[in-house]
């Protein structure tokens, strides 16, 4: 039965079923494309890796371990404090470095050197580990995490490549 207009009803009742399916699918769209961000963004994302200054060779004595300080290679200019991160620096002879992430491979806890013990711990667990990064005691089932250091003019640079934390 057509009405007044001349327009069939079961017309417009497909019409607006069809906009609404339309619609959902657009919403629908819209929302998953967080999701599909989300997993296929890390496969995508290339790692960073900037060799940061940390003093002259000449600062650092063979054979002790000294905290430095370096900026993330993802910081912002309005980051702040928060773009710093750590690391343990320890002179092993004339030509050689080697560096340890300052977190713990447990939980992420900074990790402390004690230099009477010879040994890194961490405050938060328990965690111990011998001066070469190796677990000696507690929960951690992986060493310390290293970073890549080398010499450059004079300079020590250690590189802020991402390093896992958490095992």
């Amino acid at each position: 039965m057509a009405d007044p207009h001349g327009v069939e009803p079961v017309a417009r009742r497909r019409f607006l079923t069809r906009i609404s399916l339309a619609l959902g699918a657009g919403a629908a769209a819209l929302a998953a494309i967080p999701a599909v961000a989300y997993v296929i963004g890390p496969a995508m994302k290339r790692d960073v890796e900037l060799w940061r200054d940390v003093g002259p060779v000449e600062k650092f004595e063979v054979g002790s371990t000294v905290q430095v300080i370096i900026d993330s290679p993802a910081a912002t200019d309005w980051a702040g404090v928060s773009e710093r991160m750590g690391a343990w620096l320890r002179r092993v002879n004339a030509t050689d470095f080697v560096a340890f992430s300052i977190n713990c491979t447990h939980l992420g806890c900074p990790v402390r050197w004690m230099a009477t013990a010879n040994l890194f711990m961490c405050p938060c667990h328990g965690g111990v580990f011998y001066a070469d990064g190796r677990v000696a005691a507690g929960p951690p089932e992986q060493p310390l995490a290293h970073h890549a250091v080398r010499v450059s003019a004079g300079r020590v640079e250690v590189s802020t490549r991402p390093i896992p934390i958490i095992s």
